[in-house]
Order: C-alpha cells, then sequence, then structure tokens
C-alpha cells in the first residue's frame, strides 16, 4: 500500500462520518458511535507507522504527529464517554477534525525527535501532558456547543442539536471534563518542573512556552475554585475555559509551530 494510503483512507473515513453523524436522523445515529472505530485504528496504525517505524533515531514528535495523536486521543475519550454520556453533538466537530489531524503528518513532516523516549518516567509525563490536552480541548468543544446553545434557546434549534441534555448537565460535565484535565495538567507541569534534569536532561527554563502553561494552569485553577466556592457558572465558564484553552495551546501548539515550522529548528 503506498505510505500516503496509510493516512488518507482514515482521512476520508472520519469526514464521511462527519457527514453522515450530520445528515442523518437522530434515531438512527447509535450505530455511528462503532462506525468510527475503523477510522480511529487506522488512524492509530498510521501514527505508529510515523512516530516508530519510519524512525531510528528516536520518537518523532514533531507538530504533525503531536496533533494528530492528540486528536487519536480525544477520538477515544469521546468514544468511551459517549457510552455514559450523550455527547453526538461532540462526534461530527471530533470527526472533523481528527480527518485534517491524520494528514498533518504528511503536511508538516519537520521531525523532532525525543531522544529521552526510552525512560519510563519520561512515558508517563508525555502521556499525561497529552491526556490533559485532549480531554482540555474536549471541554473547549463543550463549552463552544453550550455558548451556541445558549444563544440559540428562543429560536429554532439545528436538528443536530435537538434531543441534547439541559445546559446544566452539560455543564456538570463541562466541569468534570475540566477536574480531570486540570488534575493531569498539574502532574505534568510539577513533574516537569521538579524533575526536569531527569526527564529532560537540563534545568527547568521560564520561556515564553512555560508562561502561557501556568497562566492556563492558573485561569483553569481560579474557575474550579470559582465554582467550588461561589458557583461559578454560565457565560464565565464557558469564557474561563476557553481562555484557558486558548493559553494551552500557545503554550504547545502554537511554540512547536513557530519553532518547527517558521523557524526550522
Amino acid at each position: 500500500m503506498p505510505s500516503f494510503l496509510i493516512y488518507l483512507i482514515p482521512s476520508l473515513l472520519y469526514a464521511l462520518i462527519a457527514v453522515l453523524q450530520f445528515c442523518v436522523r437522530e434515531s438512527e445515529k447509535n450505530w455511528t458511535r462503532f462506525a468510527i472505530v475503523p477510522a480511529f485504528l487506522l488512524h492509530g496504525y498510521a501514527l505508529y507507522s510515523n512516530l516508530f517505524i519510519e524512525t531510528s533515531e528516536g520518537l518523532n514528535f514533531g507538530i504533525g504527529n503531536s496533533i494528530s495523536t492528540i486528536l487519536w486521543l480525544i477520538v477515544a475519550i469521546h468514544w468511551i464517554g459517549s457510552f455514559f454520556h450523550n455527547l453526538r453533538a461532540l462526534q461530527v466537530p471530533i470527526a472533523a477534525l481528527a480527518a485534517v489531524s491524520v494528514l498533518l503528518p504528511r503536511l508538516f513532516p519537520t521531525p523532532h525527535f525525543l531522544s529521552n523516549d526510552h525512560m519510563l518516567a519520561f512515558k508517563i509525563h508525555l502521556t499525561i501532558g497529552l491526556l490533559a490536552y485532549s480531554l482540555f480541548s474536549i471541554a473547549a468543544l463543550q463549552a463552544l456547543l453550550m455558548d451556541f446553545i445558549e444563544k440559540r434557546l428562543h429560536s429554532a434549534m439545528p436538528t443536530l442539536l435537538k434531543n441534547l441534555p439541559p445546559l446544566l448537565t452539560m455543564e456538570t460535565l463541562l466541569f468534570r471534563i475540566l477536574g480531570a484535565g486540570f488534575v493531569l495538567l498539574t502532574l505534568t507541569l510539577f513533574s516537569g518542573v521538579l524533575y526536569s534534569e531527569e526527564l529532560f536532561g537540563k534545568p527547568f527554563e521560564f520561556n515564553h512556552k512555560t508562561v502561557f502553561a501556568f497562566l492556563s494552569w492558573a485561569i483553569f485553577a481560579v474557575l474550579l475554585g470559582g465554582r467550588h466556592f461561589y458557583g461559578w457558572r454560565g457565560r464565565i465558564a464557558i469564557r474561563s475555559t476557553m481562555t484557558g484553552f486558548i493559553m494551552l495551546l500557545l503554550a504547545y501548539v502554537g511554540s512547536k509551530f513557530v519553532l518547527e515550522v517558521i523557524l526550522k529548528r
């Protein structure tokens, strides 16, 4: 099989699922929960091929592979969560984003090898960090969905968004996702600070990446604290979630894009 088909096939499958999920009636949507599995497995194979098989200098974690891995994890978390919560409305944007992300390793083939990927502690640190980014990405999509619904409460709702849980239920789910993501982000940031020498082979550096990361952490900490002590909800929850997510996006994806794509480092 030509190598580009490894990326193209799951991308087309994800795109097809997004279109079908958008078009079919609500009563016919249960099957799409399982239809995404083949695309997810092929996506995983494409990632594995590019992260490990095609490289010999360590884990190739350039920007294309990084974003594709995060979207792969988002699909996995969403799929598991769909058995416990009504997350169907998120499947369209997640499948659409995944369709694009599969192709990113081919569009941005800039290599970035992690020489310390043989260390178990580093693998755990990296996995926890990726899971945190994935959970906050889902939270951001949930916040955008809530914002859209809130603005359309007194007007006709698109078919895709009918039969959704009440906004209060969606808000409760949002804070559960934020809470789990915050725990993982805390572990990622503070393990990176305390054990920088062991994990990365160099002392901790306070640069623009860490500034954005800790700003994001602080925003989520204040939001979760405000929710617990003062019952914050609604617009403040949505805006804080999006602000914190943008800070996190700038810390990781933004930094990698500038360094690897623009500056070619």
